[in-house]
């Protein structure tokens, strides 16, 4: 099959394809003697798979990772199972630093929502965002301040 055929049936580009293949995702096929890639059938399958392993949340790199196993004639369960149960874990701590920087966000839309403009002075930047002893509270890692701050001024997390 050639590119255009295979970038067709897999609802790829062609440029996608290129990139798979440098990428090692996909071995480079053998030529015609036009010198265009002629690829075999499995491809679109491959492309199928590599497709479905992206949309579960796998990078290339693991994705390549379970291609060599399963080209090297192991299966891949094992190593998929672990790829899986990593990510969940991600997901899990994620989702708990999400949560703290949402109540951080609540309790500064209560401050926000009780504060005069008139009584700021020239000497807060803005008292909204201003820690109030302790009011804030700690946050886990990755949250609160240099978080929030990041939001707004990509680049002002931790070490900046």
């Amino acid at each position: 099959m050639r590119i255009g055929e295979v970038a067709a049936a897999s609802g790829l580009t062609t440029k996608t394809i290129r990139f798979y293949e440098q990428a090692g995702l996909l071995s480079a096929p053998p030529r015609t003697a036009g010198g265009y890639r002629d690829y075999p059938g499995q491809t679109v399958k491959r492309l199928a798979f590599i497709r479905d392993a992206q949309g579960a949340g796998l990078t290339l790199a693991e994705i390549c990772s379970v291609l060599a196993l399963r080209d090297a004639g192991s299966s891949p369960c094992t190593h998929v199972t672990a790829l899986i149960n990593q990510h969940i874990a991600d997901i899990d701590q994620r989702l708990a630093e999400l949560r703290a920087t949402r109540a951080v966000l609540r309790t500064l839309a209560g401050r926000a929502a009780a504060t005069d403009p008139a009584d700021c002075t020239d000497a807060d930047v803005c008292r909204i965002l201003t820690k109030v002893s302790g009011s804030l509270g700690e946050r886990p890692h990755g949250t609160g301040q240099a978080a929030l701050s990041s939001v707004n001024h990509p680049g002002a997390g931790p070490g900046s």
